[in-house]
């Protein structure tokens, strides 16, 4: 008997009813013996916005209910949205999240909690880890000793002036990874390697809205959490689909895209500088004032990772194909469907243009991932 692990895309849903983002969903998730998602929003009562928080919607109470409802029992906090409403509100989101029986991973009051893995037993006895990790970071919102946040995995860019005797000519673009970071990181995956048969590892990163492009540090993490232990690497962030590589057979996957995220737009919003900077990074994003899912067309496209388990070893990898439409309720997808195609061929896409050796086969309604 195989057990299954599935990951979705990030999740911060921003409606009446929280229910209705899991509606199409909940079967497939329920299914699953660990069902894993990113969260990019605080349940809380109140909260103080954050200065640097760029995009912040303070989401009810009830959402954890409605996670846990929906079948998620591992929530990754690590990313750019932990600390928008402040450390009382990220507390408390971790409280309410706890309290429906889902366990909480890559964040905390300090970064030993932040960086803790979560722990699962399958009926078989295979033991499985969940660690998360954060390269978007606002400042100040990873955790150290002494201060509650995310834990970190950052990066640095630097610019090489290509022709020197051109003036405002464009720049190569070089990013690496925080040292130690990486080396925290890679001690984490090894400890938790010890003592489970299975790690996954959460990586909330890249570069949003910008089509197949991944940046240099994401592959020297990647390589460098495989080497450590990892057996698999969910990448989180980008808001559209990123192509897929396998070292030593290890699935990563650059982006899930998103799951369950509600994005209002109104006309002051879409006329605003600050919006047109990033949606000039997408190939094709017209804003909607009557859509719930404001996002650029390729994010319609998105999927869930998928892994079937068994005797301590992850005996199928690949995913599940998804559509979300203008209601931001994602729907997988039945082999059959025309959208079903349009994301697999996304994939190849995305994956020959960035130059990953992942192929994928269609077996029904999943997607194996082979090199």
């Amino acid at each position: 008997m195989a057990y299954t692990l599935i990951a979705t895309g990030d999740i911060a849903p921003d409606r009446d009813v929280y229910d209705e983002s899991f509606s199409a969903s909940a079967e497939v998730l329920k299914n699953a013996d660990i069902t894993f998602g990113q969260l990019e929003t605080s349940f809380a009562h109140s909260g103080i916005r954050a200065p640097q928080a760029r995009h912040a919607v303070l989401a009810r109470p009830e959402g954890a209910q409605a996670l846990a409802r929906a079948g998620f029992n591992c929530i990754s906090m690590a990313g750019n949205h932990v600390l928008d409403w402040g450390n009382s509100a990220m507390g408390e989101t971790r409280e309410h999240l706890e309290s429906t029986g889902i366990q909480v991973v890559g964040a905390g009051n300090d970064i030993n909690t932040a960086r803790r893995p979560v722990s699962y037993r399958l009926g078989d006895g295979t033991t499985v880890a969940i660690l998360a990790y954060s390269s978007i970071l606002p400042q100040n919102y990873w955790a150290d000793e002494r201060r509650p946040g995310c834990a970190p995995m950052r990066a640095f860019t630097i610019y090489e002036q290509i022709e020197h005797d051109q003036p405002g000519t464009p720049p190569r673009i070089h990013t690496y990874p925080h040292r130690e970071d990486l080396a925290a990181m890679q001690a984490d995956i090894a400890q938790a390697k010890q003592n489970h048969d299975l790690v996954f590892v959460s990586q909330h990163w890249g570069i949003h809205f910008v089509r197949a492009v991944i940046a240099d540090y994401q592959r020297d993490v990647a390589r460098a959490s495989i080497e450590a232990g990892a057996d698999a690497i969910l990448g989180g962030h980008a808001h559209i689909l990123k192509g897929c590589e396998l070292i030593q057979n290890k699935p990563v996957f650059y982006s899930l895209c998103n799951f369950a995220v509600d994005l209002r737009m109104d006309p002051a919003h879409a006329a605003s500088k600050s919006f047109n900077e990033i949606r000039a990074l997408a190939e094709e994003w017209e804003p909607d004032f009557n859509s719930l899912y404001n996002f650029p067309k390729a994010s319609r496209l998105s999927l869930a990772a998928k892994f079937e388990i068994a005797g301590g070893k992850v005996v199928k990898q690949g995913y599940l194909p998804i559509y979300i439409g203008s209601d931001a309720v994602p729907h997988f997808l039945p082999a059959e469907s025309p959208r079903f195609q349009q994301v697999v061929n996304y994939m190849t896409e995305v994956t020959q243009e960035a130059n990953l050796n992942a192929r994928y086969i269609c077996r029904d309604n999943f997607v194996e991932v082979i090199a």
